[in-house]
């Protein structure tokens, strides 16, 4: 019989646990016999004094166990999934899941909802009117088999020690450790059962990594994760000092994404989209797959509307538009050299487009519509940015966030949007 303190001073002093104390306290937390305090207490410990290796794995293993693990062996197709870290109008998941299957994949992508100046995959998917993000086992099953991509919520019996202990980590400052972070992804992930895994580790001001060193120890840990639990990974780093295309906010990144299926859409979203894409499908097992074309000859579109209709969602309907709309202009002329995109994430969220609480509403229509990105020449007085709200007295305090989150000079050039690639 182990003990919680006697757990809780092994971390604190510097010593590492054995498998058996760490599947008894995963264990023994799920069960409400460990309390939340002596889990913070621990938690605490690991983000100070960090894990090994064989910690990491083992940590993610019991969380793995806690629950159930997913046969995906019946879907008679390649799984492979995609994760991002996070970060500010970060809609890849959108195009990417159906692009892949365009492709004969299936993308079993199990997503969250925002929070804070990030948004959530869930929240914009459900502005598609219809659109089901609940989904049973079967249900998940059917998707994989048919249009080939779901995009849903987790089950509440997959990895449900890790539901726990993130909910703990948010409120205790313990949310920044990278054993945790990475034992937390990884045992969602590995728990659905998908053959093969890419991770879209995102650094900079808007990301939760905040510089290249952080992102590559997170990377690195969870793509040897991934292998300790036959799981084949690679991961890119990739920029998040400047928000991701056009956009930030639900239906405003759902109509942006509609753009890149199209054959169009800003070009960082499609450069992301693509890289992602042929990772997925190198480990999918076709290296060579031309996913630019699979943009522009429909064959993505295609997937997903399938994707849509299969989970109850009318690809047809018109989505929200925000009642109220407001602009922000360039105080000077120049070029764009700096937007930064926590600023941007701040902005939307106050518009209603994000939450404070997973329990708080949003506003499908708010968000940030960017007029003009870095590397772009602007006149004095001219549109950057259009604020899209449905309660007008939002604007001040999104105004008030984006106090100096632009800056304007004589030359500015965006910075490489992929950084790395880690696997």
């Amino acid at each position: 019989m182990f003990s919680a303190v006697e757990i809780i001073r092994v971390k604190r002093d510097r010593g590492e646990l054995s498998t058996e104390e760490i599947n008894w306290v995963i264990d023994a937390y799920t069960k409400g016999i460990v309390a939340d305090e002596q889990m913070s207490a621990l938690a605490m410990a690991i983000l100070l004094n960090g894990a090994t290796d064989r910690e990491i794995a083992d940590w993610t293993a019991a969380m793995i166990a806690s629950g159930e693990r997913l046969d995906l062996s019946g879907v008679g197709k390649p799984t492979v999934d995609k994760h991002s870290t996070g970060g500010v109008g970060d809609k890849i998941t959108l195009p990417l899941a159906p692009l892949v299957a365009a492709f004969g994949v299936a993308v079993p992508q199990l997503s969250g909802r925002g929070l804070g100046h990030t948004g959530g995959t869930l929240d914009k998917l459900e502005t598609i009117r219809g659109f089901r993000v609940n989904l049973s086992n079967q249900e998940f099953i059917a998707g994989l088999t048919g249009p080939g991509a779901v995009v849903c919520a987790a089950g509440d019996e997959l990895a449900p020690a890790d539901r726990r202990l993130y909910a703990l980590r948010d409120v205790t400052g313990t949310v920044e450790s990278i054993p945790l972070i990475a034992s937390s992804i990884m045992s969602k992930k590995i728990a659905e059962g998908t053959d093969a895994l890419v991770l879209d580790v995102k650094v900079g001001t808007g990301a939760f990594m905040k510089n290249p060193d952080d992102a590559r120890e997170l990377a690195q840990t969870m793509v040897r994760l991934g292998a300790a639990h036959g799981v084949r990974c690679s991961a890119l780093l990739t920029d998040m000092n400047t928000p991701l295309g056009r956009t930030a906010g639900n239906a405003l990144e759902v109509a942006e994404t509609l753009e890149v299926l199209a054959g169009g859409g800003p070009s960082d979203v499609v450069e992301l989209t693509i890289a992602l894409a042929q990772e997925m499908l190198a480990l999918a097992g076709q290296p060579e797959a031309d996913c630019a074309a699979a943009l522009t000859d429909g064959r993505a579109m295609d997937a997903w509307r399938a994707m849509v209709t299969a989970q109850g969602g009318d690809p047809d309907a018109p989505l929200p538009v925000a009642d109220e709309t407001e602009y922000v202009t360039a105080e000077s002329e120049g070029v764009i050299t700096r937007m930064d995109a926590y600023d941007v994430g701040i902005a939307a969220w106050r518009l209603g487009a994000g939450r404070a609480r997973k329990s708080d509403p949003i506003s499908a229509g708010a968000g940030v519509e960017i007029l003009a990105q870095v590397g772009e020449r602007v006149a004095a007085g001219e549109p950057i940015m259009r604020l899209h709200a449905d309660d007008p007295t939002r604007f001040a305090a999104a105004r008030k966030a984006l106090t100096g989150a632009v800056d304007i000079g004589e030359r500015g050039v965006r910075a490489p949007l992929i950084i790395d690639r880690i696997g």
